[in-house]
């Protein structure tokens, strides 16, 4: 068997495709974020502007973030030192457990190493520990919950995205005394929009569904304490597990859930994703701490942030620009050809020392390629300006499709 000939042959298939992914090398430069060190293939550096990140308000670069770090890197090592069952487990995962319960309005909170594996490990238990369950999930839902229902091997029905009467034609066809849970986002990371989440409270009360939201894109940044868009609705309350990230609004890495002691304690005993998994390193953990903390009681980053994402979409609206208007701070704007995406995202970069990655297929269906532009609170007019320009010329250069 020719099996390095086999792994040529998929790698030739994506880059006739136009949609090889290719790594930028870059190196964060603290204090002055979203600005970044960008290295070269002949080794040359020079200084870009990035518009892809997820550290949505900088806070992979607060001081008081930092200084956290350090001090738990002084006081506890590098790395966790094993699972959580077997000598993980600190005093400060314990306390960042609580913070996030606090935070969503739960009773407890688990912590993950990622986003993605927390829901994985989460959507697969909870299928496993209810019999008979039937999980409805909307149809735009991240990779990860897909994953998760289907290592769970429970009945499922998808949903069409945000569609209401079809969550409850799905809902009223299921017999009153089986189990459900309808799995949703906040913030949907594509397209940017946002789900109706107090009418799906409303119709998981009417037909006794439980309730899992994926709030990653959310938490952070939207709420009077950053809780997401569950606590902007006021329906944190009518949640029963919120899943959510370390590693956007709160700028480090990891992934939890929130939710009732049972439920929680429950995932924590039978899922393998958190079981077998080495637990945070302490400094993550104490960094996330502050994080939290800090926005708490910080609502000017919010507001900061979400002036940001508005005055993009208006100079890309003013340039007639393809862009993706919502409610949220995601700014897609759609070119709908991979080649072009890439090409397009290339010469940001050669050109203009601008740094935004192409999204191409899997992660959105063919003629839905874009580029995905996540404007920050310590983006400045200057560099929207500039952005904008960039691409304003570019598209007149290339020929691709504007808007009236």
């Amino acid at each position: 068997m020719e099996y390095e000939a086999l792994f040529t042959k998929a790698l030739d298939s994506v880059r006739s495709e136009g949609r090889y992914r290719e790594f930028a090398d870059l190196r964060r430069l603290p204090g002055r974020f979203p600005c970044a060190v960008f290295r070269c293939r002949n080794g040359n550096e020079r200084e870009v502007v990035v518009w892809c990140s997820n550290d949505y308000l900088g806070q992979g670069q607060n001081p008081i973030v930092l200084a956290a770090m350090h001090e738990a890197i002084d006081a506890s090592g590098g790395g966790s030192g094993g699972t959580r069952n077997i000598s993980g487990t600190t005093p400060y995962h314990i306390e960042l457990e609580a913070a996030l319960a606090s935070l969503h309005h739960k009773e407890a909170g688990l912590l993950f190493t990622s986003g993605y594996n927390a829901n994985e490990a989460a959507l697969s238990t909870l299928s496993r520990l209810i019999p008979g369950l039937v999980i409805i999930s909307d149809e735009m839902n991240h990779a990860s919950m897909i994953e998760g229902i289907r290592h769970g091997l429970c009945d499922k029905r998808i949903w069409r995205h945000n569609d209401l009467n079809h969550l409850q034609d799905l809902l009223s066809a299921l017999p009153s005394d089986m189990p459900k849970l309808i799995a949703f986002e906040s913030v949907y990371s594509m397209d940017g929009d946002f789900s109706p989440v107090t009418e799906i409270c409303e119709l998981a009360r009417r037909y006794g569904a439980m309730t899992y939201l994926d709030e990653v894109h959310a938490v952070g940044l939207y709420g009077i304490h950053g809780a997401g868009l569950a606590e902007q609705a006021g329906v944190l309350d009518q949640i029963d597990v919120i899943q959510g990230t370390l590693a956007k609004g709160i700028g480090l890495a990891g992934g939890y859930i929130t939710g009732s002691s049972a439920c929680i304690d429950a995932i924590r005993s039978f899922a393998p994703g958190f079981i077998f998994t080495s637990s945070l390193p302490p400094s993550i953990v104490c960094g996330a701490l502050a994080s939290i903390s800090y926005l708490r009681v910080h609502p000017e980053l919010r507001e900061r942030h979400q002036n940001c994402a508005r005055t993009l979409k208006k100079a890309l609206q003013e340039r007639a620009l393809p862009v993706v208007l919502n409610e949220g701070h995601i700014v897609p704007v759609m070119l709908g050809d991979s080649r072009a995406c890439k090409a397009l995202t290339d010469m940001l970069l050669e050109r203009f020392d601008i740094y935004v990655q192409p999204i191409n297929y899997p992660t959105v269906p063919h003629g839905m390629e874009r580029i995905r532009l996540t404007p920050g609170a310590l983006h400045t007019e200057e560099q929207i300006y500039i952005l904008s320009n960039a691409l304003d010329e570019l598209w007149s250069e290339m020929g691709l499709r504007r808007v009236p």
